[in-house]
């Protein structure tokens, strides 16, 4: 029997490795702009035609390489980062596995031209499927002009599973924003489709936080400035006030290098516990300096996963760091005690002008004994009251007729309980559980402003009322999608929105299923937006808030459909307009929401899987009981 174990060719192996290396378009520009960091360049300019799928150019004033080191660096496990097993642990590069341009090679077509200072002429490789296909001498500029085109043109499977040009646009734009961020003494360029997106000249931190994200976040940042023999921490965290309930812009960098550690989030979140409310969460720009030789940056080949030798240390550091931070800039009003060269203000003093009032008491009341109750307050016959209860219907003349109920406000001053009704004979009286809930003579409870509570045959239904709410809404708007027949409102002084570039990008995407909700924009360019109308039923919400909750939504996830984006769109949309918690409603407007409610076709659980109503079983209560 022969042998079946072989070794794979060189462009198979590279096609597998690309699986892992190279995901989207957004990988490619990673790659290439993380080896002109390294290359030293201070300039670099990335060019775009459709989303990456047609063309990625990357151009660096870098020191280029040689016509040998051109060759050569598209072969796999070739690299310049290190030469021993023993570098991995003092790695100052952003590369160092050798895969990145033998893993883009293999799945498109690269043209690299390149020259070093030194040179008098530069060298040009072509390279199809990890082919080469030709090597010339050029005149080129110092530095390195990579064209990557048609990316995945040998991989059709994975060319078909490519997003639409606006995902995959601002996936770039999300891996550019990270990349930018922490090299701000680089200046970049970006262009897509003839048209300039980005012009970052460089700067420091600050400035290109407010490039990137918009001049309103300068005011909202705090800065971070902690130097210790285990890390230097610098940065920026949010004010509370700039929390965000989706698309909170929060960045970890280690050594120049972005990453993703939930383990430092928490520490950053717990900090900002007291002072935001629960659900949003704040921004951060946060950079950490340790010893290339306590951390592990080889965990997967993203290099986004690092494992610290010192992460509880580092973890007391951070927390103190940004509650000092959060206490050093805090913006509550404090008292000044120095009273030097201060104004005198005159003080009444108590007791020297001012009588004291005089306190009646009456001692003939007691609570007590009978008679004795105020009149303004009324004298209850409690024990006919009760009676109603115990006898049953047609003993007493006192006993309310069949069908009758009786029916009382109940206030505890805090929301507690609103329109309490209760039945006669203890019993709820619906005939069915999908039955119509607004009749008469229908119980209804309203506890603490969020549930809604019905007697039912089984037992006791309780409804979360936002979600109720939410989840009727959001079948409207769904319908109105569906359909194109959204009522609209316009507004008589547009509301103007100030994006960022990835925003734009996102808006775009979504700009169709924003029309079908009955939203009216306008572009007023330089990606500025005017929201002339909005769907009927939303007045009173923050229209540019909510539609940047939309966005942050859309960009959350990754989308297969046009179904899904439209599902989620609407839900975002449903949960703004929705009652809110702790607003008290009507008995009306209660039984009409469980009405809308339970003929929906799925009204238990909301479009993102969480409970909407429950049902206490009569047994389950009994139990409570003994």
């Amino acid at each position: 029997m022969s042998d079946v174990i072989h070794l794979l060719p060189d462009s198979v192996a590279n096609q597998i490795a690309a699986g892992e290396v190279i995901q989207r378009p957004a990988s490619v520009i990673k790659e290439l702009v993380e080896n002109a960091v390294d290359a030293g360049a201070t300039a670099i300019q990335i060019i775009l035609k459709d989303a990456g799928r047609t063309l990625i150019q990357v151009i660096d004033n870098g020191r280029g390489m040689s016509p040998t080191d051109a060759r050569l660096a598209f072969e796999r496990h070739a690299t310049s980062k290190i030469r021993s097993a023993d570098d991995l642990f003092s790695l100052r590069t952003m590369g160092f596995r050798g895969e990145a341009l033998a893993s883009i090679a293999a799945i498109s077509q690269v043209e690299l031209r390149t020259r070093r200072s030194e040179d008098e002429v530069g060298t040009c490789v072509r390279i199809s499927a990890s082919r080469c296909e030709g090597q010339d001498s050029v005149s080129t500029p110092v530095g390195s002009n990579f064209a990557v085109k048609n990316i995945f043109f040998n991989v059709p499977a994975r060319r078909k599973f490519l997003k639409s040009n606006q995902v995959e646009l601002n996936n770039i734009l999300s891996e550019f924003e990270r990349m930018a961020l922490i090299n701000t003494q680089i200046a970049f360029t970006v262009v897509h489709n003839d048209t300039e997106l980005f012009d970052l000249p460089a700067s420091n931190l600050r400035q290109r936080i407010a490039a990137l994200f918009g001049k309103s976040l300068n005011q909202q940042l705090l800065s971070l400035d902690t130097d210790t023999s285990l890390v230097k921490i610098s940065g920026y965290v949010g004010t509370p006030e700039s929390a965000r309930k989706r698309g909170a812009l929060q960045y970890f960098f280690v050594n120049g290098r972005y990453m993703r550690h939930p383990y430092f989030h928490k520490a950053v979140s717990i900090c900002y516990e007291q002072l935001i409310p629960v659900g949003e969460m704040p921004n951060y720009f946060i950079n950490l300096t340790v010893d290339p030789e306590t951390i592990d940056v080889n965990i997967h080949p993203t290099k986004t996963e690092i494992k610290f030798e010192n992460e509880q240390p580092i973890w007391q550091i951070l927390s103190a760091s940004v509650k000092e931070s959060l206490g050093k800039f805090s913006t509550a009003p404090t008292i000044d005690f120095d009273m030097e060269d201060a104004p005198e203000i005159p003080v009444s003093k108590p007791g020297a002008h001012v009588k004291p009032p005089t306190v009646q008491v009456d001692r003939s009341y007691n609570p007590f004994r009978a008679g004795s109750v105020s009149a303004k307050r009324p004298d209850y016959d409690w024990q006919q009251l009760y009676s109603s209860f115990n006898n049953p219907k047609g003993e007493s003349g006192d006993a309310p007729a069949s069908g009758d109920e009786i029916h009382s406000k109940v206030d505890f001053s805090e929301g507690y309980l609103s329109t309490l009704s209760v039945d006669t004979e203890g019993q709820g009286t619906f005939p069915e559980f999908e039955s119509k809930l607004n009749q008469s003579g229908r119980a209804v409870l309203q506890l603490k402003g969020k549930y809604i509570m019905f007697p039912v045959p089984d037992g006791l239904l309780l409804i979360e009322q936002h979600r109720a709410h939410a989840v009727v809404l959001f079948d409207r708007f769904m319908a109105g999608i569906s359909s194109r027949e959204m009522a609209s409102q316009r507004i008589l002084f547009p509301e103007i929105m100030q994006l960022t570039v990835s925003q734009s990008a996102v808006l775009h995407e979504i700009w169709d299923e924003l029309s079908s909700l009955g939203f009216d924009l306008a572009d007023m360019g330089q990606n500025s937006y005017s929201i002339n109308a909005v769907p009927v039923g939303i007045e009173g919400i923050d229209v540019c808030d909510l539609v940047g909750q939309m966005l942050a939504t859309a960009s959350e996830k990754e989308h297969d459909a046009k179904s899904t984006l439209q599902k989620r769109v609407a839900w975002t949309l449903a949960e703004a307009a929705a009652v809110p918690v702790g607003q008290i409603l009507s008995k009306e407007e209660m039984l009409s929401m469980a009405d809308d409610l339970l003929s929906l076709k799925t009204p238990a659980y909301t479009p993102d899987g969480k409970t909407v109503f429950v049902t206490i079983s009569y047994d389950e209560l009994q139990k409570r009981f003994n």
